[in-house]
């Protein structure tokens, strides 16, 4: 059907207003209303939520009967401020609370802080201008909880004013005592499970935050290089060719290789070839790892320049010299290159074999390297003492472990199989840092056995707690604590259980949580490990449903805290301009799994939507204050009360189907376009003469009229609500809550029952009646003449005789919406409809056929 833009709007106030399409239309308020004129954002907001605050309206509780909804909520890491990204991901998770808690959950709704790792590290160094490692590690924890406490209060703030609905009596940090008590249990849990294992490996090792770092932290990076031409010889004086982009590994060259298949080398197979420049003899062996069509089909294994040199490095069992430092300066044993870095390094040897005539051609080529995700810089491989989770011996596992959790969007299952199907490595959950949370365990130094931390202990710091007892195995006292920290996804993975404060207590909350929200480039981390984790302590998924979001983007690129490129107002800025359900609004008509641009034209069709929910509800409220209550059985319900009561109940159907799949955005679309569409520019155009002249009109009429005000209105205030909490609330404080007799919106279940009406075919014949009025609305539009101007006659013709007789049951609205002071129903044909101005007087004829 189509819209009749305006109708409704001469009835609301003076001034300027919008329709949905934002085009300006001069509008009367034509009578005075207790509400307020404006919706003044900041008084009601501010009031809304020291109402939720002051009757804990969103308090979890345990003992009640309700199904439970639980959300396993992201963690932010506390380091600074939030930015737009933040509020628009966080609001798709508090619109599907809203959502839930609406149709009749419990919910479970945490919020934690993320300050266990390198950012608040370095936050909390700058703001107190020291260096970590100079205090002992509890001491700087407490130092980082007192400073991070008062970054996570403007956090708890800035969510209440966005409306979140979270229990803020359940709040954890990542790096307080009971997180990292449980964070240690995990490790003892997986240790004697044999799912963890500690060996000296080569490991992938940041040499600028001088940390190793997991495989998931590795972005690829786009870099400009050279491919270099460098000879070789063998021990007999046969010239050889090697291609290469990191001729700084030559003093770490410890094999040639070259396929078995290619027969360009055969010949050369176990024989030795000596490194130009260093001179050092190495073999040359073959292995099908080889690509024959790159290069010239010989390639030197360094230790180590790839994966595949350390794969070469164990299955040939090759020499290791460690050319690179863990400050990434080349080592002594690199010679001419010792004590230079990586760039330095690659200059000084180019020139090196320039000279002696062993650099016979160069390329410039832009290829991909593995860099931190963190500091950009290149990754080394460094062999170093660490532990590891187990996973490359359980893929199948993990990948059968996706098809039991519900996602959405469901492509997203796509990026998590192909993360575990390529995943190389074991994961690496050591990190040479100081700040974070230690293992718990301490080194005999004679036998090399592992003393685990009793768990009546946990949390523990073996770095400042002696193991008084002797070596369990070999009765030593030589007994050192572990020196490295945790990971932080080691932590952030068993979010679940943290929430459930397991082992102890689940606090009525089970394993699997219901949902996890989260943002898709940490599929490949936060998703993945956490599945790990919980398969490993509990044999089962963490969460029935994941629900990933996109990003909020600047340009191309995703709004970023550490890369400072967001030319997006901050959320404060925001807040200062825009009241929270406006900004809340246009992150709703962000779709899952989608990125999304800041789109300040968003904002203000949000505006426009707040602004007309206030004129509507402004509107009718004084008309409902003498009604009571009653059921739609006891009435003997008008035409047009069937079809905004057919349409209403075909809009919560839609409402309810898509929200069940968190298209939240579709869901917001349908109660909208029933909003502006059936209730405002129709229905409350139609029955604004009743409101205005109630005299004119029966008691059945009234009653009808206040009945489908009370129960739509009613309604769409609760639809809207997970996506507008703040004006929904008031409204209902203002209309509904001295009838509902309930102290918030909020509290308040959503009976679907309610409108379960099926009037579809009195809802067909009265579109025609619609149809007809927007018919004489146009033709006074293009006549240049007021809505409120009178007509002599309307003539209504049509063939049908039952739509004729509908349309004269609702002869006395049609006049009061058209003006018409005669209405003539004929079924004698005339050529066309339209509008004729007699003496003055105007007449319009309408053809329905």
């Amino acid at each position: 059907m189509d819209w009749i833009p305006g109708l409704f709007a001469v009835a609301l106030c003076e001034g300027w207003i919008g329709g949905r399409d934002g085009t300006p239309k001069k509008i009367y308020f034509e009578r005075i209303s207790s509400m307020d004129k404006h919706y003044e954002h900041i008084k009601f907001e501010r009031e809304a939520q020291e109402l939720w605050e002051k009757e804990q309206v969103y308090k979890f509780y345990e003992d009640s009967k309700k199904p439970i909804f639980s959300i396993d909520t992201p963690p932010p890491t506390v380091s600074g401020t939030l930015h737009t990204g933040h509020i628009f991901s966080y609001t798709h998770t508090d619109i599907i609370a809203r959502y839930k808690r609406l149709i009749g959950f419990n919910i479970f709704y945490p919020m934690g802080f993320d300050d266990n790792g390198l950012p608040t590290e370095r936050f909390v160094e700058k703001q107190h201008g020291i260096k970590g490692h100079m205090l002992k590690r509890s001491e700087f924890i407490k130092l980082c909880l007192s400073e991070t406490a008062k970054v996570e209060k403007e956090f708890e703030n800035l969510w209440k004013k966005m409306g979140l609905s979270i229990d803020w009596t359940k709040i954890y940090s990542t790096i307080e005592d009971k997180v990292r008590k449980i964070s240690q249990y995990s490790f003892i849990d997986l240790y004697n499970k044999n799912f963890v294992y500690r060996k000296e490996e080569p490991s992938l090792y940041c040499t600028t935050c001088r940390t190793t770092v997991a495989q998931a932290e590795m972005d690829d990076a786009e870099i400009s290089s050279t491919f270099n031409d460098i000879e070789f010889e063998t021990t007999n004086g046969e010239k050889l060719i090697i291609a290469t982009t990191r001729p700084e590994l030559l003093p770490a060259c410890v094999a040639i290789f070259f396929n078995p298949q290619d027969t360009r080398y055969k010949k050369l197979l176990n024989k030795k070839a000596i490194v130009p420049v260093f001179g050092h003899e190495v073999p040359i062996l073959q292995d099908d790892k080889v690509d024959m069509q790159k290069g010239t089909g010989l390639v030197m294994c360094c230790t180590f320049g790839d994966q595949t040199d350390i794969y070469w490095y164990k299955t040939h069992k090759l020499p290791f010299i460690q050319a690179i430092g863990f400050d990434g300066i080349w080592t002594e044993k690199t010679g001419p290159l010792s004590g230079l870095k990586v760039q330095e390094a690659r200059k000084k040897v180019l020139e090196l074999l320039q000279v002696s005539g062993k650099l016979l051609a160069q390329k410039k080529i832009v290829h991909n390297v593995g860099v931190h995700e963190r500091c950009k810089q290149e990754i080394e491989y460094l062999i170093l003492k660490q532990w590891f989770v187990k996973i490359l011996d359980h893929k199948k596992e993990f990948l059968a472990l996706a098809d039991k959790i519900e996602w959405k969007p469901e492509f997203m299952k796509a990026r998590y199989k192909d993360w575990v199907e390529n995943l190389n490595w074991d994961w690496c959950i050591s990190r040479q840092r100081f700040y974070g949370i230690p293992f718990p365990v301490w080194h005999c130094q004679d036998c090399s056995h592992v003393i685990l931390a009793n768990e009546k202990d946990l949390p523990v710091d073996p770095q400042e707690t002696n193991f008084k007892e002797k070596c369990p195995k070999c009765s030593s006292t030589n007994i050192k604590g572990d020196t490295d920290i945790m990971d932080t996804w080691n932590t952030s993975s068993i979010t679940p259980q943290i929430n459930t404060n397991w082992p102890q207590d689940n606090m009525g909350i089970n394993i699997p949580m219901s949902m996890r929200p989260q943002a898709h480039d940490i599929i490949r981390t936060w998703a993945f490990y956490t599945i790990v984790k919980s398969y490993y302590h509990h044999n089962d998924i963490p969460w029935k449903e994941i629900v990933i979001s996109g990003h909020v983007l600047s340009g191309k690129e995703k709004i970023s805290k550490s890369k400072g490129n967001s030319n997006v107002p901050g959320p404060e800025k925001l807040l200062e301009t825009f009241p929270a359900d406006v900004i809340r609004y246009w992150s709703a008509n962000g779709k899952l799994g989608t990125d999304t641009a800041f789109s300040e034209n968003q904002l203000k069709i949000g505006q426009r939507l707040i602004t007309k929910l206030w004129n509507a509800f402004r509107f009718f409220k004084d008309h409902l204050a003498s009604y009571e209550k009653f059921e739609a059985s006891e009435l003997k319900l008008d035409n047009l009360s069937k079809w905004v009561l057919q349409n209403f109940a075909t809009t919560v159907k839609s409402y309810k189907f898509y929200f069940n799949q968190y298209n939240y955005t579709q869901a917001l679309e349908e109660v909208e376009k029933f909003f502006w569409n059936n209730f405002c520019d129709n229905y409350l155009e139609i029955i604004k003469d009743q409101i205005f002249n109630p005299s004119n009109y029966d008691e059945k009429s009234l009653q009808n009229t206040k009945f489908v005000l009370y129960e739509v209105g009613f309604g769409l205030l609760e639809l809207f609500s997970p996506f507008l909490p703040h004006i929904t609330e008031t409204l209902y404080q203002s209309i509904y809550k001295s009838h509902e007799k309930i102290n918030s919106l909020s509290n308040i279940t959503f009976d679907f029952t309610r409108f379960d009406f099926n009037f579809e075919k009195e809802a067909i014949l009265f579109n025609k009646l619609i149809e007809l009025i927007s018919q004489v609305r146009k033709f006074k539009t293009e006549n240049q003449l007021s809505l409120k101007t009178e007509l002599e006659s309307l003539n209504i013709n049509s063939k049908d005789k039952e739509l004729l007789e509908l349309i004269r049951k609702e002869d006395v609205l049609l006049k009061g919406i058209t003006k018409a002071k005669e209405i003539i129903f004929s079924n004698n044909a005339f050529e066309k409809s339209g509008l004729n101005k007699i003496d003055e007087k105007i007449y319009i004829e309408i053809n329905l056929d």
